[in-house]
């Protein structure tokens, strides 16, 4: 089925103020004249079964609650605001940026048309559109000139030699690193999982802790490990114990670890099986210091729950 678009009032606002810079500037800039067909954004072109940027559009939409609540309320370091939107027509399937965007009641997303379309004819370059917002594939904000969401942007970047980084952030005069991801913290994904358990690490909360694991399949990985092949459900389940009471007891002895005022990004998701999938998570520090750990999570019948990390 098609994307739904529909042409919208031109006088329709944008509800926060805008100030672009750099490469989005001249790509995007709130100006008088057009944006002219040599300055706008290429489109490039990547396979449907592309798992970096597959990867990309999943996160979007995952932490897509972050933009728009920060359209709502934009904070003062928020400088640039965007969308990209899948734009079907008939046999051509285009991702383009829309900028000034903003949602209506019903959850509309309109916008103006920031690229030049190659190949689809429905839209054009500098017209204010909208859409349903099931055609959103990323999102992006400036903070401080560090790139936050831009999910799309970085899969293109992380495909790139790390020779070619340099420039690539330089003309975009983007600071771009790991970022800063915003899942909901429920146990709807892996990455909210592992946020779910943090927060219980916080509130000194030994029982919520616990409810955020799966000791069951986090024993079952470690026998698997050990090349136990008895498949004993008794030896399972008691292992599964011994991992719990295990867990139970470091936080009593010693401590439970903080991850107040610490940020955390998720470069990387590794799917193991369909129900079993290892995280990335990387801790950005008040300081600027960094640590990153992979931790395995595990789906059940409540959701996502974490197990341990590798190694």
């Amino acid at each position: 089925m098609n994307s739904f678009i529909f042409i919208t009032d031109l006088n329709h606002k944008s509800i926060y103020p805008q100030r672009p810079m750099g490469l989005l500037s001249r790509l995007f800039g709130k100006r008088k004249e057009p944006v002219t067909v040599d300055e706008a954004l290429p489109v490039v072109n990547v396979a449907g079964d592309d798992e970096r940027m597959n990867w990309a559009i999943e996160k979007a939409r995952a932490t897509l609650h972050y933009f728009q609540n920060s359209l709502i309320t934009p904070q003062s370091y928020q400088q640039y605001f965007s969308v990209k939107v899948l734009i079907e027509d008939g046999p051509y399937n285009e991702h383009l940026w829309l900028t000034t965007p903003s949602f209506d009641d019903e959850g509309n997303l309109y916008g103006v048309v920031g690229n030049k379309p190659v190949s689809i004819t429905s839209v054009a370059i500098n017209q204010r559109i909208g859409i349903e917002a099931q055609f959103i594939s990323d999102w992006m904000i400036i903070e401080d000139g560090c790139l936050i969401g831009g999910y799309t942007i970085r899969a293109i970047r992380d495909g790139l030699p790390d020779s070619e980084k340099i420039d690539f952030d330089r003309i975009a005069g983007l600071y771009i690193d790991e970022g800063i991801d915003y899942f909901v913290h429920d146990f709807s994904t892996p990455e909210g999982a592992i946020l779910c358990l943090e927060d219980a690490y916080d509130e000194q909360d030994i029982h919520r802790a616990v409810a955020c694991k799966n000791f069951v399949e986090e024993a079952r990985m470690l026998l698997e490990k050990m090349n136990d092949t008895l498949n004993n459900e008794e030896i399972l389940q008691t292992t599964a114990d011994v991992l719990r009471l295990s867990f139970i007891k470091s936080l009593e002895n010693e401590g439970f670890p903080i991850f107040t005022g610490i940020n955390r990004a998720y470069p990387q998701r590794e799917k193991i099986s369909q129900n079993l999938f290892l995280i990335t998570e990387v801790c950005i520090f008040p300081d600027g210091g960094r640590s990153t750990q992979k931790i395995y999570t595990f789906r059940d019948e409540e959701g996502w729950k974490v197990l341990g990390t590798e190694g």
